[in-house]
């Protein structure tokens, strides 16, 4: 390895971990609020349309929650293995499973941009848009699927960058797209501007993330020999050992992503039958939901590389006590954050949209959302570091105890019982009984890594 590639492993295996978690995870936390922060700038400015135009976002969300989900199947996937390849100083594997998870990504990105186009109208159905929020929602999800190439890609090249350490280039990115999609928002959508509509707000999202994915092209050129994000043709190498590691990892990501989907249609579909003004307050409550999701989210993705590096060069006390801080870390902001959102609920959704009813529908919602959190936070820390290490099947159980077997059918028990109001405490259900199997399952997993006193590579990789 180079003197610089060296002094990043030192860093990773032997740098204080509370600093390291604030290095890698302050940048991955930032990345996801801006994130989410350009979209609630969609809700925000969409929502001076009208009722059916801002049902639209949360409409459209579902679609733009698919392409992260394939984002993460192919950067999630190869970032865990190239990020316990790096552990292990095999620099060369690392770049193999770089490229292919780069071309992957591409590759299916273009797939759904053309399938979502040849199926638009059914596509925007399927995700629960009525009759009045269909013609906003068409317009909106137009341009989201033109980007599709450029976000999933983009997002296997800021995965990968994470995984190896380099939060901080990974953020510019995310942030210099999501801020560009917030000044272009007003331009796009509103009358004094280009008085596109909703369609402007999908317009502004497919421009920022082009313009994120080419920052990722000129940061490889700039930088390299300098990265581990290859995207050669040579080193495009689909071989099965290659597809089983990404796909052990990455699949049960991307099927997590996926039934979020699943969970969030089911959930739209039940909400429209109370009519366009509760799908709006519903968006609106998902997208100030989303803040400290992406919080706990954060900091779960952003200990990832430090507990691959360590899990492959076998410091077991060195990931525990990563994982013990960044879950105080998360509790206290988490806790601190929904105590906010539950005893002020009407204030944040009134930032929105001045409606009396939908503020009505969306503080009753917002508080319901608001109880999960806490246990969503543990539970992200779990599925997180089953993915640094490997662990694609209980990352997959996970996934389907989450939706399948607790959410959804809580979301129609709870509907049948308390209609809409009863909808926002499905999360909570699972979320209690999740956290409480996620420490379980840590706990198991530390006391193999002790009894044997060293790491051992996933399944997937023997």
């Amino acid at each position: 390895m180079s003197r610089e590639k060296q002094s990043q492993y030192d860093r990773m295996t032997g740098q204080p971990v509370e600093k390291l978690i604030l290095e890698l995870g302050l940048p991955t936390t930032i990345s996801m609020l801006v994130t989410n922060l350009y979209n609630m700038a969609d809700t925000y400015f969409v929502g001076t349309l009208g009722t059916s135009a801002s049902g639209a976002t949360g409409v459209v969300f579902g679609l733009m929650a698919i392409l992260q989900a394939l984002g993460f199947m192919f950067g999630n996937g190869a970032g865990s293995i190239v990020s316990r390849r790096l552990g292990a100083k095999d620099v060369e594997d690392a770049r193999r499973y770089s490229a292919t998870s780069f071309y992957a990504a591409l590759l299916s990105g273009i797939l759904v941009l053309v399938l979502g186009l040849c199926f638009l109208t059914p596509l925007v159905r399927l995700l629960g848009s009525t009759d009045t929020i269909l013609p906003f929602a068409r317009g909106y999800a137009f341009y989201i699927l033109l980007a599709a190439p450029a976000m999933v890609s983009s997002c296997v090249m800021n995965n990968i960058l994470r995984y190896e350490g380099k939060a901080s280039f990974a953020m510019i990115g995310l942030v210099t797209g999501g801020v560009l999609n917030i000044v272009l928002d007003p331009i796009f959508i509103l009358p004094w501007g280009l008085n596109l509509g909703a369609a402007g707000a999908g317009c502004a999202t497919c421009l920022s993330n082009t313009v994120a994915c080419l920052y990722f092209f000129v940061l490889l050129f700039v930088k390299r020999g300098k990265t581990y994000v290859c995207i050669k043709p040579s080193m495009f190498r689909p071989s099965k050992q290659i597809v089983k590691g990404v796909c052990g990892v990455g699949i049960p990501a991307s099927i997590q992503n996926l039934l979020n989907v699943t969970g969030m249609t089911i959930l739209n579909n039940f909400t429209s039958a109370y009519g366009a003004d509760a799908v709006a307050a519903m968006g609106i409550c998902q997208k100030i939901y989303m803040v400290p999701m992406y919080v706990s989210q954060g900091i779960s993705q952003g200990i990832m590389p430090l507990i691959s590096y360590n899990y492959s060069s076998g410091n077991v006390p060195r990931m525990k006590h990563t994982i013990s801080f960044a879950r105080k870390a998360a509790l206290t902001i988490i806790i601190s954050v929904a105590a906010l959102f539950f005893l002020f609920p009407g204030t944040f959704v009134e930032m929105f949209m001045k409606n009396e009813t939908i503020i009505e529908y969306g503080s009753h919602l917002l508080r319901g959302f608001c109880l999960g959190l806490p246990f969503l936070s543990i539970d992200f820390l779990a599925v997180g570091v089953f993915q640094a290490v490997g662990m694609g099947r209980e990352s997959f159980l996970f996934a389907i105890l989450r939706k399948i077997i607790l959410e959804i059918p809580a979301l129609f028990i709870l509907n049948a019982v308390f209609g809409l109001y009863g909808l926002c405490y499905a999360q909570f259900t699972a979320e209690v009984i999740l956290a409480i199997a996620a420490i379980l399952v840590l706990k198991k997993l530390f006391r193999r890594l002790e009894t044997e006193g060293t790491s051992l590579q996933a399944p997937s990789e023997k």
